[in-house]
């Protein structure tokens, strides 16, 4: 195997993994507990929730949130991707769960219907009357009172042009009153507001034109905001919630008016989605390693596996990176494969050596694999299952 430099980010974990045989993926403890307090002292005072699909590994979670799945040390609460996912969680401690999404999983929602310590840990989203009746439907009573949150539209729009993802088609004051008002009738109890601002907490700045869209995008969306929470407000009394931001725009969601609490997951094992930030000093956490297989040519290598690509728009962005040793790329014609990837620019590396990589998205990468192996800041390891592991998949 070959040496790694006492000074390089990855050296603990190489040490700590050398008796190992890659495929693995491995966590530095040290540098993930410090990308929580630096979330912790961005977010100002604001608790911040933890968005469960850019960690996907119970072990994790506990470690941020503390054994209970709740709240600890400036974290309060998680954001989950799945009704499943978050009844899966309650059962496994947490008490307070919010849905990043709608759901239509009716079996799910039977589930939450008949259970009351579910119904109180766990608030679902919505942003259309149509989800309200089908919740209704598939928890099959009348008398049950589901939690729920308004998911707000909060991207930019400057004429016909939309920047930002495409998610609720709720976004206006009035419609955003409308859809609580629908929701009391229909005998819920609205307790939360979210916007999720991925323009700005998505988006690297990556250039002048980049910076200015967000800074115009933080400006609509904080008078938009206000004027939305003033009209659900009226209707709803008091919120428990207001949720924003996430981790590439953790300041701006602490100093907005009304904003309650902040999302937040990728900023704790930092995937190359976040290098390009100037909010925040990215501290990788999480890699993975693969073992090379042959030589090809005097100049590459081809590693076992590593077409994990992440989601969001096909192209560079969302491949694995080659870390260590560096110098490393991916050839342009073949890029990171199912079962093999060429690598070019590894003259010293042999057959057996391992080469790291970091991945392009934070959660996704348990999808791949079953354990994480953990290490601190002595070096000793603990191996803990991922959601994979755990015999869990959301979707």
């Amino acid at each position: 195997m070959g040496r790694v430099s006492a000074t390089s980010p990855i050296a603990p974990l190489h040490a700590a993994t050398a008796d190992l045989d890659p495929p693995l993926a491995a966590l530095d403890l040290t540098v993930l507990r410090a990308n929580a307090a630096d979330l912790v002292r961005r977010a100002a005072g604001r608790p911040i929730r933890v968005a469960s699909k850019s960690v996907r590994c119970r072990a994790v979670l506990e470690e941020v949130l503390g054994s209970g799945l709740t709240a600890a040390g400036g974290f309060a609460g998680l954001m989950s991707y799945s009704l499943a996912e978050a009844i899966w969680l309650v059962r496994c401690g947490a008490r307070d769960v919010l849905l990043g999404y709608p759901t239509v999983d009716r079996a799910a929602l039977a589930e939450l219907g008949g259970d009351a310590g579910l119904l109180a840990a766990i608030t679902l989203m919505i942003d259309d009357a149509a989800q309200l009746d089908l919740i209704r439907d598939a928890i099959g009573s009348a008398t049950v009172t589901p939690r729920v949150c308004l998911d707000v539209d909060a991207s930019l729009r400057i004429g016909s042009v939309h920047l930002g993802v495409r998610r609720s088609p709720v976004r206006t004051p009035d419609q955003a009153a409308e859809l609580a008002e629908q929701a009391r009738a229909r005998g819920f109890r609205v307790v939360g507001l979210m916007t999720y601002e991925a323009q700005i907490a998505g988006l690297p700045d990556t250039s002048l034109p980049v910076r200015l869209v967000k800074k115009a995008s933080a400006r609509e969306i904080g008078r938009r905001r206000a004027a939305v929470l003033d009209a659900v407000v009226a209707v709803t009394g008091s919120l428990e919630i207001v949720n924003s931001g996430g981790t590439g725009s953790v300041e701006l969601s602490a100093a907005a008016p009304g904003v309650t609490e902040i999302t937040a997951g990728s900023g704790l094992y930092v995937p190359t989605l976040f290098d390009g930030y100037r909010t925040f000093v990215p501290r990788p956490a999480l890699y993975f390693a693969l073992p090379v297989l042959r030589r090809p040519a005097p100049a590459i290598v081809t590693v076992f596996g590593g077409g994990y690509i992440a989601s969001g728009p096909a192209g560079k962005s969302r491949v694995p990176k080659p870390v260590w040793p560096k110098g490393l790329r991916l050839l342009g014609a073949e890029g990171a494969g199912e079962v093999q990837t060429p690598l070019s620019g590894a003259a010293e590396l042999s057959v057996g050596d391992r080469v790291w990589f970091r991945h392009a998205k934070a959660g996704e990468l348990c999808e791949r694999f079953d354990r994480l192996y953990l290490v601190d800041g002595g070096g000793a390891r603990v191996e803990v299952p991922t959601y994979r592991g755990e015999g869990k998949c959301f979707g």
